[in-house]
């Protein structure tokens, strides 16, 4: 049942899983959902994945609701949402999320500030590198190479942008592939176009433009933007006719203008002007002014107006149309104003070739001024990105020198931790191999104190047995001979007749039989063997004797006379004498006994020792094991025996043991 029930639970959980992964895939769906439809689905996917307290799946929603953010424009909600999922998947160790939020932190700033956007694409590819993920790695180098070709960087771009085709030539064919591959040649294309090498911008571009017509679905946008460089470069070559051809191309698909409007503003304004360029001027400056209409119908395109009105200055320039010339001039100058940039520095020349005298002088001062400033800037924001570079290189030299610092401390401390652990171990063993050393030391002279307990005893029992043969045959042969020619003596004496000698004769006779009767009695009792096996039992008893002197204590002995002592080991008879011995001692310094019982009997092929007294007693839940009970436990275990303690409060305590004979 219970297998079942996991299973079950396993698979709603799965369930629920594929729920959250279906949401996210959803939300991310723009061709098929609005944007309210999908933003509710990464909300649903997050509440789900919270529920279920999967972080990893948290976290990939809550980076779908930033970028759906982000898509909407609220860009204080995306900030504050994508900060979090840093920390978050900081915490969490999980390098794919955070090297995916640094990338769309960097695609945020991307034209917000330059070295914010090149800061955290690096971030990122120093992430993907690490992963060895050489499609995301030469994504963020993409990014990298048109920061650094905005900001004029353009031989870092140029070695950017090859790294990053290197990096996907090592890849499949995939669709993704290629269209990254076509934009890091676009970038190339544009790189070379602005350093002035034509051939090779036009083969990078060319190179572009077949990747974008091998992939699928439709790419008219992507494709036009290429032939537009094309172009653009053929114009800025010289080759006008070539880049007629181009734009001419591109103009004629007729949906241009209706569904690109910014791009077929650009188009015709860069057709206008190749043709002014080739003084082809029948068409001028009707396309100019149409490409200005349509840029300023369109409500973010100011930009994108500057170099129209700076075409249609120099057309009236050129055409010495001052006042219009100026106009536009002016026009262009006071949009580019906004952006401070290479266009502000081209309508400012422009103004100072359009001006007089000294207007004109001012505008060139200013043009001069803005120049070294923008040079200045270029230099500051290209050392930021080698600051930037080497900061990072820094940072992940530290990380990597603190991570072998780290993994040195670790392997030190194991080893200092095994040589303790093994230090330990040895000395341990030491004090164990010298506790047992000690012990059998111990046990061995406890059976030498033995055995000279029983030589001893065995010479007092010698000695006993000499003395009394000694007395036996004096008293036989001296005593008894002696009384016995008394008698005869006195036998003789009767041959007195007399009342009174008879009388006196015949009770020194009596009582002289009666001293033969006792010394005969007593020359054979002295001449008995004691008694048998008794040596033992001497010794216990002799203890008992000191003991109860010592102790005040009045002590008893029971034993049976069919044990034979002599066939029971020596370290048996030594562990019981000395455990009557503690429990003595604990009868007087603890249970404050005055009657101490002991008895000896055999129990089947088993010999018993049961040790009672008469003291307080304790209560064996209670109480803690002291030294003594802890000794006699051990010489119990010693001897293979059986050990059963009995007490309670003022009931006095009893000690059993019993233990095969033949141990």
């Amino acid at each position: 049942m219970c297998f079942n029930v996991f299973n079950v639970k396993t698979f709603a959980q799965t369930k629920d899983i594929d729920s959250i992964e279906r949401l996210l895939e959803k939300s991310s769906n723009f061709k098929e959902y609005d944007y309210n439809s999908r933003f509710l689905f990464a909300k649903q996917a997050e509440q789900l994945s919270t529920k279920l307290k999967i972080d990893s799946l948290k976290l990939k929603s809550t980076i779908e609701i930033a970028n759906l953010y982000k898509e909407k424009g609220a860009d204080q909600l995306f900030l504050s949402t994508n900060n979090e999922n840093l920390k978050h998947a900081e915490q969490a160790g999980d390098s794919v999320s955070l090297a995916l939020l640094y990338h769309n932190t960097a695609n945020y700033y991307f034209r917000r500030s330059a070295d914010s956007a090149y800061n955290y694409f690096y971030k990122a590819e120093k992430i993907y590198r690490a992963l060895k993920d050489n499609y995301n790695t030469a994504s963020t180098l993409l990014g990298i190479a048109i920061i650094q070709k905005n900001e004029k960087d353009f031989i870092g771009s140029e070695v950017t942008s090859v790294e990053g085709i290197t990096l996907l030539d090592s890849l499949p064919d995939t669709q993704n592939n290629i269209r990254k591959k076509a934009f890091l040649f676009n970038n190339l294309g544009i790189v070379f176009d602005e350093l002035e090498q034509y051939e090779d911008a036009l083969d990078y571009h060319n190179k572009s433009l077949e990747l974008k017509r091998r992939l699928n679905g439709d790419n008219s946008q992507t494709i036009s933007n290429s032939m537009n460089n094309l172009a653009l470069t053929y114009k800025n070559s010289g080759a006008y006719d070539v880049a007629l051809r181009y734009y001419e191309d591109i103009l004629s698909d007729t949906s241009l203008k209706t569904q690109r409007p910014q791009i077929y503003a650009l188009v015709l304004d860069n057709y206008a002007h190749t043709l002014y360029l080739n003084k082809n001027e029948d068409q001028l400056p009707e396309l100019y002014l149409e490409a200005l209409k349509v840029s300023n119908s369109l409500n973010d395109s100011s930009y994108n107006s500057i170099i129209i009105n700076q075409h249609l200055a120099e057309f009236y320039n050129d055409k010495n149309q001052k006042d219009s010339a100026k106009f536009y001039a002016h026009k262009a100058k006071d949009i580019s104003e906004n952006y401070h940039n290479d266009d502000l520095l081209k309508s400012l020349l422009l103004l100072s070739e359009i001006e007089v005298d000294s207007v004109a002088v001012d505008y060139y001062k200013d043009y001069i001024r803005l120049s070294d400033s923008l040079h200045k800037s270029e230099r500051s924001v290209r050392n930021k990105f080698a600051r930037i570079r080497y900061e990072t290189k820094e940072i992940q030299l530290k990380n990597e020198k603190i991570t072998k610092e780290r993994l040195l401390f670790m392997l030190i401390s194991v080893v200092l931790l095994i040589t303790s652990f093994l230090i330990i171990v040895i000395v341990f063993q030491r004090n164990k191999n010298k506790a047992l050393e000690f012990k059998q030391v111990q046990q061995k002279a406890n059976e030498e104190i033995y055995n000279l307990m029983l030589s001893q005893q065995d010479k007092i029992e010698e000695a006993r047995t000499l003395e009394k043969r000694r007395i036996s045959e004096e008293l036989h042969d001296g005593v008894l001979g002696r009384l016995f020619g008394t008698r005869l003596s006195l036998d003789s004496l009767n041959a007195s007749k007399t009342d009174e000698a008879i009388e006196t004769r015949s009770n020194y006779i009596d009582e002289l039989k009666t001293i033969e009767l006792e010394i005969r009695k007593v020359s054979h009792d002295l001449n008995m063997d004691f008694v048998s096996h008794s040596g033992y039992i001497d010794i216990v008893k002799e203890l008992l004797e000191k003991q109860s002197l010592a102790y005040n204590l009045e002590c008893a002995l029971k034993y049976e006379d069919n044990i034979n002592w002599d066939g029971i080991s020596n370290r048996i008879k030594i562990h019981f004498y000395r455990i009557i011995q503690e429990a003595l001692q604990n009868s007087y310094k603890h249970a404050k006994a005055d009657h101490f019982n002991i008895n000896f009997y055999r129990k089947e092929s088993d010999i018993c020792l049961d040790i009672t007294d008469n003291g307080v007693g304790f209560e064996l839940s209670k109480s803690r094991k002291g030294i003594g009970l802890k000794n006699m436990s051990s010489r119990v275990n010693e001897i293979n025996g059986s050990l059963v303690i009995k007490s309670e409060k003022n009931e006095g305590t009893k000690i059993s043991i019993r233990t095969p004979i033949f141990n």
